[in-house]
């Protein structure tokens, strides 16, 4: 056997890729990395125990060099006597009607066939994802901000729905009966530089098709691949590739590890309800930093939402009740007493209140707007707030909270000369439905002395240049 194709099954054992009776599908594209390893499966394939096929999809990207690939591949499949399975998609077309980069359309179109496949004719892909390709991952998702998830890069094995994902090409045939096996996609050569298979090819006298597009430097991996990694080979160290393959397999074994202690600590901490779901501080804040923040991203990511480390650390740092962060798909998470509560921003219960600090600030997720109250004691100050927001200090010695106003509640406002029912006074200003619910007004113990959009109440406002200012901001919820 030759040196790639025992370091190939090296790597196979390693990983417990492959297991005698597997029905495997060499994915082809008809590029040097894929054809070397269907070569090397070939070669693999008695040691192994395992039925090869090929798999082709044709993304219809480059028009006749398309098709031309296709046969190519179609050609080499039959010059071995192997089972071509193949299909095409307008991934151009995809990619607009879904809004995706050509890449993501093209990601997607492409495993959805794989799924396809792994349902009708074989229960194992192998794709030809390289060392190489290992390194461009990690240097990417380590430039884009990535923690060890994303450090972790190309995994060797990875499970495929027996679902739909919801590309819709037209479903093929069932040609022979799928194992009962989990249906996986493989990387057998994760271990395997690009150099040593094209030295392999040349070896064995075997021909490729080069895909043009693979030197456009205005595609961020082609620079990493084609630029950045030669000169960092070149200039800090020649080892490099294998540097961040490395470090992908320690992530891998990192996560492995989390993924356990995750499962056993978030149904302690977690709970999901019809509006989203709890977070229970109590236990949680005395875990370490680590388990906490990977419990917040694992919560989250519960109710399909994908955290950054800013939003984690957003939703940590709530200290006190009434604290709101705005997180991704238009979620909030907002702290009540010991609880962390996530809500669909529009979802979100009408009725709320929290403490209003003076001096201080808040964000009141449910109204949109950002509270901030200072102590104002002279008439130098009087740029930073709006007169009729200022309260007479007398009337805001007690504790103020923020809350939506209640039925039957009047209000004073400045400009009229008695006061009236807050229902009227929204509507008079055409406030309704959800808005009008959550309209919020600062009250101090039974008397409302602010609303929003009115000011003070006209006889609780300061006659001088002294008082409490009311200062409010517009947030703007949904918009990451």
């Amino acid at each position: 056997m030759n040196r790639p194709a025992q370091s190939v099954a090296a790597y196979i054992r390693k990983h417990d890729l492959l297991r005698p009776g597997d029905r495997v599908g060499i994915a082809v594209s008809a590029g040097a990395d894929s054809v070397a390893l269907l070569r090397l499966m070939l070669d693999l394939r008695d040691e192994l125990g395992i039925v090869l096929s090929v798999v082709h999809f044709n993304h219809k990207l480059r028009g006749a060099d398309s098709d031309t690939d296709e046969q190519f591949v179609r050609e080499l499949a039959e010059s071995h006597g192997l089972e071509f399975i193949a299909d095409n998609y307008d991934v151009k077309a995809y990619s607009a009607d879904k809004k995706l980069s050509l890449e993501a359309a093209a990601r997607e179109v492409r495993y959805e066939f794989f799924r396809r496949a792994l349902q009708s004719s074989v229960n194992r892909i192998a794709t030809a994802h390289t060392l190489d390709e290992q390194a461009e991952t990690v240097l990417l998702k380590l430039a884009r901000g990535a923690g060890t998830r994303g450090l972790a890069g190309i995994y060797p094995k990875v499970a495929v729905s027996r679902q739909p994902s919801g590309v819709s090409p037209p479903e093929p045939k069932p040609k022979s009966t799928t194992p009962s096996s989990q249906l996986t996609i493989i990387r057998p050569l994760l271990g395997t530089r690009r150099s040593q298979l094209r030295s392999y090819l040349a070896e064995i006298d075997q021909s490729w098709r080069e895909d043009s597009s693979n030197e456009d430097l205005r595609h961020t991996r082609n620079r990493v691949r084609h630029e950045i990694l030669p000169r960092l080979e070149q200039q800090v160290n020649p080892g490099v590739c294998e540097v961040l393959a490395e470090t992908a397999e320690i992530a891998r074994a990192e996560e492995g590890y989390w993924a356990k202690e995750i499962a056993r600590y978030l149904p302690q901490v977690w709970s999901q309800d019809k509006q989203g779901g709890i977070l229970q501080l109590k236990f949680f804040a005395s875990l370490p930093l680590a388990l906490r923040r990977r419990l917040v991203r694992a919560a989250a990511e519960t109710l399909g939402m994908a955290l950054e480390f800013r939003h984690v650390e957003e939703i940590l740092d709530q200290q006190s009740d009434g604290n709101s962060s705005v997180l991704p798909r238009e979620w909030i998470v907002t702290r009540h007493g010991d609880e962390l509560r996530f809500r669909k921003a529009l979802e979100a219960a009408s009725d709320y209140q929290y403490e209003l600090p003076v001096p201080g600030k808040i964000t009141v997720i449910e109204a949109g707007i950002e509270l901030e109250t200072f102590v104002v004691n002279g008439a130098r100050e009087t740029r930073r707030y709006n007169p009729q927001h200022l309260v007479d200090s007398r009337f805001a010695k007690g504790p103020l909270v923020v809350r939506n106003w209640r039925a039957g509640e009047r209000f004073w406002p400045a400009h009229t000369k008695e006061p009236k029912k807050i229902k009227k006074l929204l509507q008079d200003r055409h406030i309704t439905g959800d808005a009008k619910q959550r309209w919020p007004v600062i009250a101090s113990g039974d008397e409302i002395i602010w609303i929003r959009g009115l000011g003070v109440r006209r006889d609780f406002q300061s006659n001088g240049p002294t008082g409490v200012a009311i200062k409010e901001v517009a947030i703007p919820i949904g918009q990451q």
